[in-house]
C-alpha cells in the first residue's frame, strides 16, 4: 500500500512536471520567466519551508521543549517582513537571479564567491543530511521489509526528483511544492483528526485537553538561562528567517520568480502569516501523541523524531494512517530537496562558472549535483551516527552567519571592503563562534542557542568593518 501511495504521488508530479515543461530554457530554470502567481509562489513556499525532517521532528519537541518552539515561530513572521521589505526590493532593483550577485555589484568578486560558496557547502550538507533522514524513515517503514537496499532507496529518491526538475527548475516547482504542500497539510490534518477518533474525543474535547496538558506550555520568561527563553527564541526567529530565508538562494529563487516586487512582498507576508497555524497543528499533534502514550502505557522512544513514525508507521491507527504519513514525509521531503538541487544548480552555473545562458553547461551541472547529493546522503548512512549528523546540523547553522554579516555590511553602509581578505574573514568567524560555544560550555552554566547565528554575523561584520576601505570601493548605494 505504501509503495503503491509512492507511486501514485510521484505520477502526479510528473505529470505537473510535463504540463509545466513546455518551451522550457534556462530562463524557466532559473528564475520561471517571472510570470508565477504570487499566491501560488506563498501556497508552494509553506511546504518547502517545512522539510521531512520537519514533519517528524516538530511533534517530537514536545516531550522536552513543550510548545516552546512557537515563540521562534512568532519571531518569524517579522523576519519575512524584514526580508518583504528589506531585501526583495534590492534583489528586484538589481534584476537578480541568484542573490549572491548582488554581493558582487556591491563588494567584488571575492566577497561574491564567498558568498556563494558558503552557500554551495551549507545547502548540499544540510539538505542531505535532512534528506537522509527521511529515506532512512521511509526505508525503516516502507522499503526495508521488500528487501530494498537503503542505497537503492536513496538513489531512487533522488533520481525521481531530478527527473521531474530536469527541464524546467524553478517553473515547475512553483506548481509541484503547491501540490506538495496541499498533500502534507492534508494528511497532516488527517492524522490529527484520526488520533482524535481513536482517543474518543471531539475536536472540542480535544482542543481542550491539549490547552490543560502540561506539555502546551508555550512561554518561558523567568530562565534567562533557558534555550527556551522567550527572548532568545523571538530573537532567533526574526533572524533564523533573514538568513535562511531572505540570504539563501534555495528559499528566495521561487519568490523571485513573481511578476513584480509588488507580488513577492505579498507573497513573503502571506507565507510569513502562515507559519505560526502551521506549526501550531504539528506541535498539537505531538501532545496528542504523548497523551497516547499515557493512555496505552507505552514508552517515549529514545529519540524524538521517532514519536510520530513509531504510531503512524506502525498500523497502530489503522492503514489511512500509514497511507496519510507516506504522502506527508514524501510531500515534505521532495519540497525542500527538489528546490535545493535546483538552486544549487543555478548558484554554480551563474555565481562560479558565470554561464547562465549555456544550457548544455546547466543540464551537466544538474545531474552532477544529483549524483553528489546521492554520494552525501550514502555517507551519511555509511557513518551512521547522530552525533554526526547533530555537528552537520550546526556547521550548516555556523556557515549562514557569514552571509548574514556580509549582506549586512553591504547594506549597511556605503564602505568598500578589502576583497582579498573576506574569504578569511568568512570562515575566521564561525571558528571564533566555534570556540566561544564550547568555552562557555565547559566554564559557565550559560548555553548557546540559535543566537550563535546572530554573534557569527557580528563578528564577520566588524571584520569587514576594521579592514574596510575608508573610500568606499562603489561609491553608489546599493541599498
Amino acid at each position: 500500500m505504501m509503495l503503491l501511495t509512492v507511486f501514485v504521488y510521484f505520477a502526479l508530479l510528473m505529470l505537473v512536471s510535463r504540463l509545466t515543461s513546455r518551451r522550457s530554457d534556462n530562463d524557466a530554470f532559473y528564475r520561471g520567466n517571472r510570470h508565477s502567481p504570487w499566491y501560488v509562489v506563498a501556497f508552494g513556499m509553506i511546504g518547502a519551508s517545512i522539510s521531512g525532517i520537519t514533519f517528524v521532528s516538530v511533534p517530537g519537541m514536545v516531550a522536552n521543549a513543550d510548545m516552546t518552539y512557537m515563540q521562534t515561530c512568532l519571531g518569524f513572521i517579522l523576519g519575512y517582513f524584514a526580508v518583504a521589505f528589506i531585501l526583495l526590493p534590492v534583489y528586484y532593483k538589481h534584476n537578480l537571479t541568484t542573490i549572491y550577485s548582488f554581493l558582487q555589484k556591491r563588494l567584488g568578486n571575492r566577497s561574491y564567491r564567498t558568498g556563494a560558496t558558503f552557500f554551495l557547502l551549507s545547502k548540499m550538507t544540510g539538505a542531505a543530511a535532512r534528506f537522509y533522514v527521511v529515506c532512512f524513515i521511509l526505508h525503516r517503514f516502507v522499503f526495508a521489509d521488500m528487501g530494498v537496499p537503503f542505497a537503492l532507496t536513496a538513489v531512487a529518491m533522488v533520481a525521481l526528483i531530478w527527473l521531474y526538475t530536469r527541464r524546467s527548475g524553478i517553473k515547475t516547482l512553483v506548481w509541484t511544492d503547491s501540490l506538495q504542500t496541499l498533500c502534507m497539510f492534508a494528511a497532516l490534518v488527517l492524522i490529527i483528526y484520526n488520533v482524535v477518533d481513536d482517543m474518543g474525543m471531539s475536536v472540542g474535547e480535544a482542543v481542550r485537553a491539549i490547552v490543560a496538558d502540561s506539555h502546551s506550555r508555550m512561554f518561558v520568561f523567568d530562565d534567562w538561562m533557558s534555550r527556551q527563553n522567550f527572548w532568545k527564541q523571538f530573537l532567533s526567529g526574526i533572524f533564523i528567517v533573514i538568513v535562511m530565508t531572505g540570504l539563501d538562494q534555495d528559499m528566495m529563487q521561487k519568490n523571485l520568480t513573481c511578476k513584480s516586487l509588488a507580488d513577492a512582498k505579498k507573497d513573503m507576508c502571506t507565507y510569513g502569516f502562515a507559519f505560526v497555524p502551521a506549526n501550531l497543528l504539528f506541535l498539537a499533534l505531538g501532545v496528542l501523541l504523548m497523551m497516547m502514550l499515557g493512555r496505552y502505557g507505552m514508552q517515549m522512544p529514545a529519540k524524538g523524531d521517532d514519536l510520530l513514525p513509531m504510531f503512524a508507521a506502525s498500523g497502530m491507527l489503522g492503514n489511512g494512517v500509514v497511507v496519510l504519513f507516506t504522502i506527508g514525509i514524501v510531500a515534505a521531503s521532495f519540497s525542500s530537496a527538489d528546490s535545493a538541487l535546483t538552486a544549487m544548480t543555478t548558484s554554480f552555473c551563474v555565481d562560479m562558472c558565470g554561464k547562465p545562458d549555456d544550457e548544455r553547461l546547466r543540464k551537466r551541472v544538474h545531474v552532477c549535483m544529483a549524483v553528489v547529493f546521492i554520494l552525501c546522503v550514502l555517507l551519511f548512512e555509511l557513518v551512521n551516527s547522530q552525533s554526526v549528523l547533530d555537528a552537520i546540523y550546526t556547521l550548516c547553522g555556523y556557515t549562514y552567519g557569514p552571509l548574514l554579516g556580509l549582506f549586512a555590511y553591504a547594506l549597511i553602509t556605503k564602505r568598500g571592503v578589502n576583497d582579498r581578505v573576506v574569504p578569511a574573514i568568512a570562515v575566521a568567524s564561525p571558528v571564533i563562534c566555534f570556540a566561544a560555544d564550547w568555552l562557555t560550555s565547559h566554564y559557565t552554566s550559560y548555553r548557546f542557542g540559535y543566537e550563535l547565528l546572530m554573534l557569527n554575523g557580528l563578528l564577520t561584520f566588524i571584520g569587514l568593518w576594521a579592514t574596510s576601505l575608508k573610500a568606499g570601493k562603489t561609491g553608489e548605494d546599493y541599498s
